[in-house]
């Protein structure tokens, strides 16, 4: 053997080891052993030497009865600390975790309207770092979820005018000024698909879109398990596409081309509800309703799956992925009859068959996708394992 391989042997079988415990939790040597395909005292010798680096640490015992209980060994996770957020015009959500995953604290605050978002947005992280007992240097990365793009020539985040004050600068560069720490600014629709590839329905599926299709309009593209950003930062933003207002039913839309967002938006789709004879006070509301207003709601979840498939058409015929996800709360709401409805639609339209399927991730999905993209950064940093190359790339550092 060539001088230095037993020590890159060790290396190799201590990330793995560290990458096993952190995809399964605590485990007992023997668990460990399995995984690794490592001899009992070459397991025994690398959680020693694992344990005195203060990698790993010992989590109590697992077993009972009439044999010995096993020890337990789990990463220490106070070796690093990230911050995962949900950016919107009104609130941040923020959680603080551990290298080990482990989330410390959950903290939710509003934003102002303008002025100085920045500040409040600082002082936001501050607070929730405060509930788990840590301070701003105490976090190694954070990656924030936003609406529009940051563009990754200039770091100036785009197509969120719904986002005033957050505009006009190197918007990472300069959270990583105010935190101390190295910052990734995400779409918040493609953390979504993250989430979806890592826990979700897209766990097995190489090429796929991802449509957020109601308020906040926008999409995701994944070819080869990558997500597709573009020159710019802006694929996805199909937000800002004109397309014809396909529903039977007219609202006063534009037939010859309208901003396929405003189409989308809660007030337009309430006001088609309307239309069909369906009262509610937002789009939530009246797909709800619709799905138990028989035929006349029938009619109008078929507008407004003719609506939502005139803009997806365009991603489908380009991409030809081998699925389309719909997400958010308007989507989970209208369930599989949605989904069929546009699938149905899609066919008249494009030649692709292309499945649609309601996305599995709900609820704090951009959180968790940006969760799940902080700790894919800092696992690097840490302990080499590679980052996968569906997340964010590494952060702007600032200028």
């Amino acid at each position: 053997m060539r001088a230095g391989s037993p020590r890159l042997l060790r290396e190799i079988n201590d990330r793995a080891a560290i990458d096993a415990l952190l995809r399964n939790g605590p485990l007992t040597r023997s668990e460990l052993e399995n995984l690794i395909g490592l001899s009992k005292p070459a397991t025994a010798q690398l959680l020693t030497r694992l344990e005195l680096d203060d990698v790993v640490r010992r989590d109590g015992l697992r077993g009972g009865g009439r044999g010995p209980r096993a020890q337990l060994w789990a990463v220490n996770g106070a070796l690093a600390h990230v911050a995962a957020i949900d950016l919107t015009p009104d609130s941040v959500d923020i959680a603080i975790a551990d290298i080990s995953g482990t989330t410390l604290t959950e903290h939710h605050a509003p934003m102002p309207r303008g002025g100085d978002v920045l500040t409040a947005f600082t002082e936001a992280v501050g607070k929730a770092l405060a509930e788990a007992h840590l301070n701003l240097s105490d976090l190694h990365h954070v990656v924030v979820g936003s609406p529009g793009a940051v563009d990754p020539a200039t770091g100036q985040l785009g197509f969120a005018p719904h986002l005033p004050g957050w505009e006009g600068f190197d918007l990472p560069g300069r959270l990583t000024e105010l935190l101390g720490t190295t910052v990734t600014v995400e779409n918040d629709v493609n953390l979504v698909a993250v989430e979806e590839m890592i826990a979700g329905r897209a766990r097995d599926v190489r090429d796929f879109v991802l449509i957020w299709p109601v308020d906040a309009t926008g999409a995701a593209v994944v070819i080869n398990r990558v997500l597709l950003r573009g020159a710019t930062g802006g694929a996805g933003e199909i937000d800002w596409m004109r397309v014809p207002d396909l529903a039977e039913q007219d609202t006063g839309a534009g037939r010859q081309g309208d901003r396929y967002g405003e189409l989308l938006s809660s007030v337009a789709v309430t006001r088609l509800a309307k239309a069909h004879g369906i009262s509610a006070r937002n789009a939530l509301g009246a797909v709800t309703r619709a799905l138990a207003s028989g035929a006349a709601g029938r009619e109008f979840l078929a507008d407004l799956a003719r609506r939502i498939a005139s803009g997806v058409a365009g991603v489908v015929s380009v991409v030809d992925p081998e699925l389309v996800l719909l997400s958010g709360e308007v989507a989970q709401a209208g369930g599989s009859v949605l989904c069929e409805l546009v699938a149905s639609e899609l066919r008249r339209l494009v030649i692709p068959r292309t499945p649609v399927e309601l996305a599995l991730v709900g609820g704090q999905a951009v959180r968790a996708g940006a969760l799940h993209s902080a700790l894919a950064v800092v696992r690097e940093q840490v302990f080499g394992l590679p980052t996968e190359d569906m997340l964010p790339p590494a952060t702007r550092s600032s200028s």
